[in-house]
């Protein structure tokens, strides 16, 4: 059985930090309410792909990402659940990947094509470094956040944790953006 990735400056365990994020569609994708949306895809991806930091990026062979099944069972009355899901280098890298650019001008019209969500639909958590994380685990992820909100277990920008942490880092939302 292989070990876990040491990091070479602390001799601790490396990690990545996971993310995913779901969405509640207002009209199916091949619907003309979604095509501003669905045209976005591809460009925000390459982004997304190009991004420093990024390590990994669900999708399946053919680099669709909609067409993964998972939290179906929070769909509710919507036309759907997409998800995505993604491990990064760092917080800050995934930040000004979600909080710049093409990104965030697709984030601002986030309401033309998803229902408000009142609960959390966004989960933060570190896994060890080369660990892929499945839709169980981020629906896992996603269910104690809302239940019990930001841990070490699953965070979100506002409230983060360090690796292996139980105490948030002090100034780290300086850079929280609400897009």
């Amino acid at each position: 059985m292989a070990s876990a990735p040491i990091d070479r400056q602390t001799g601790g365990m490396a990690y990545e930090l996971a993310q995913v994020n779901v969405g509640r569609l207002v009209a199916p994708l091949t619907s003309p309410q979604l095509k501003d949306f669905v045209d976005a895809l591809d460009p925000v991806n390459a982004l997304a792909d190009a991004a420093p930091g990024l390590v990994w990026r669900m999708q399946t062979e053919d680099g669709n990402a909609t067409a993964i099944r998972a939290f179906e069972w929070d769909a509710g009355t919507s036309a759907g659940v997409i998800v995505n899901m993604s491990t990064w280098r760092s917080v800050e890298d995934l930040a000004a990947y979600v909080y710049s650019g093409e990104h965030r001008a697709v984030l601002k019209r986030r309401r033309e094509w998803f229902e408000r969500m009142p609960e959390a639909f966004t989960a933060l958590w570190w896994v060890p470094e080369g660990h892929r994380p499945g839709t169980d685990e981020a629906e896992d992820r996603i269910r104690h956040l809302r239940a019990h909100g930001p841990t070490p277990y699953a965070f979100t920008f506002r409230e983060t944790f360090p690796p292996g942490g139980a105490v948030p880092e002090p100034g780290q939302a300086d850079w929280f953006c609400k897009a």
